[in-house]
């Protein structure tokens, strides 16, 4: 059995490189998983945002970049949203077949919808502690993005028990 270290993605700027909350994401991810060739698997999600190249391949240049092995990187680079990562990258993991824990490193406003999510996907999920994102963002910005978690967290919820009760996820 295998941890795999979940790394939500964030905003790339227009010159490709990863924004402050992406960093900050894969450093949390880095800080548990640590660099080498063993350890727990990583696994970005996310796919173009307003600037391309895809979230996930940001992420995986970062990782690479701090001497993390090749192998212990896999990609999702297809998702738009958080269920939607949650869903694509659940497939790769069943596929796998050997999952036993997914560690979520993500902003601290976004951890625990995160989890919740692979909760309820089936999958023994923890949040990973993050930097605050507040100082970084602003009082008010911080605030509009916890207010989005307070709606997002219960439709995702319930959408993905509904689809897991169904079996098509």
């Amino acid at each position: 059995m295998a941890d795999y270290i979940v790394i939500f993605g964030a905003a790339v700027r227009a010159d490709g490189s990863p924004s402050g909350s992406l960093q900050r994401r894969c450093q949390t991810a880095l800080r548990h998983g640590g660099a080498g060739a063993l350890g727990p698997c990583y696994l970005p999600t996310g796919g173009v945002g307003r600037h391309g190249p895809a979230e996930a391949l940001v992420m995986r240049e970062w990782l690479l970049q701090q001497g993390v092995a090749e192998s212990r990187v896999l990609l999702e680079c297809e998702a738009r949203d958080t269920l939607q990562s949650v869903r694509l990258c659940s497939r790769i993991l069943r596929r796998r077949g050997d999952a036993d824990a997914v560690w979520v490193a993500t902003s601290g406003y976004h951890g625990p919808r995160c989890t919740l999510l692979f909760r309820l996907a089936g999958f023994d999920s923890h949040r990973l502690p993050a930097e605050a994102d507040r100082p970084h963002l602003g009082s008010a910005k911080w605030l509009r993005y916890l207010l989005k978690e307070l709606i997002a967290t219960p439709w995702d919820a319930a959408w993905l028990l509904w689809h897991r009760f169904r079996r098509t996820i």
